[in-house]
């Protein structure tokens, strides 16, 4: 149970997971409350694009339990994800450059209207709902939702991918290195849209490498090493010092093994 009573949004207990002779996951358990904005770090190949994509349904583990909101879960694809309210957004966020913001957000979900083969896309209601769903988490750096999504910055374009998630009944996003390769101007659009759907009530995990982001926006961190979480702590009680310190020591281990 979250500290304010409420079911987890999420849980994880003791999931494994390999890819033939390479164990990705180990007995990891973690948890997510609701509201709560979690930092996932970790070197390359520690295991946390498995767990993101165990939870986004892209894989099955092996073995271990799944609670969403309290519920066990046997999570079995992606669209079952986004039944309980689970959307990831990735890097390449899945958007098509030569299409519009309005179409990019109803993507493959179009509004039409009429009925049988007379059936037409609704480009007008589309627009109108697209620019009500951007108002309404704050991008006000955008010009147009007809504009192409080529135009657009790279904070932009991650805008959209994640407004388009959370129009679409996300309750808890998994973000998956939102900030890569950002400006710093670009970078604080996301890191205020993030604030914007915390304080809405949205629950999210956030893969970054930037330890300085984790600290700034996310509630608490966890770092993955070798399949398994090993460091669980308030971002109040760390410090980038601390996390990089964490990461430094696994990098001088492997080094000192010969990995």
């Amino acid at each position: 149970m979250s500290t304010n009573g409420a079911p987890e949004a999420i849980k994880v207990e003791n999931v494994a997971k390999s890819f033939g002779a390479v164990t990705a996951l180990v007995d990891l358990s973690m948890h997510l409350g609701q509201g709560e904005c979690l930092g996932l770090i970790g070197d390359n190949g520690a295991g946390k694009s498995t767990l993101v994509k165990i939870l986004s349904g892209f894989h099955r583990p092996d073995r271990g339990r799944i609670f969403v909101g309290g519920e066990e879960a046997s999570i079995r694809s992606v669209d079952h994800a986004r039944s309980l309210g689970i959307d990831t957004v990735y890097q390449d966020l899945a958007l098509v450059p030569t299409l519009s913001v309005a179409h990019n957000m109803f993507l493959k979900r179009e509004l039409v209207v009429g009925w049988g083969p007379f059936k037409m896309l609704n480009n007008g209601q589309m627009r109108n709902r697209a620019r009500l769903y951007i108002e309404s988490i704050g991008i006000g750096t955008l010009r147009s939702v007809s504009s192409e999504v080529a135009t657009l910055s790279g904070g932009q374009r991650q805008a959209i991918a994640i407004a388009r998630s959370v129009h679409s009944g996300a309750k808890t996003l998994l973000l998956d290195e939102p900030l890569a390769a950002m400006g710093a101007k670009e970078g604080e659009i996301i890191l205020d849209l993030i604030r914007d759907l915390k304080e809405q009530g949205h629950s999210m995990i956030v893969v970054a490498h930037n330890f300085i982001h984790i600290v700034e926006i996310c509630d608490r961190v966890n770092l993955v090493q070798h399949g398994r979480i090993t460091f669980d702590k308030p971002t109040a009680e760390t410090s980038v010092e601390e996390l990089t310190d964490l990461v430094a020591a696994e990098y001088r281990a492997k080094k000192a093994a010969g990995g």
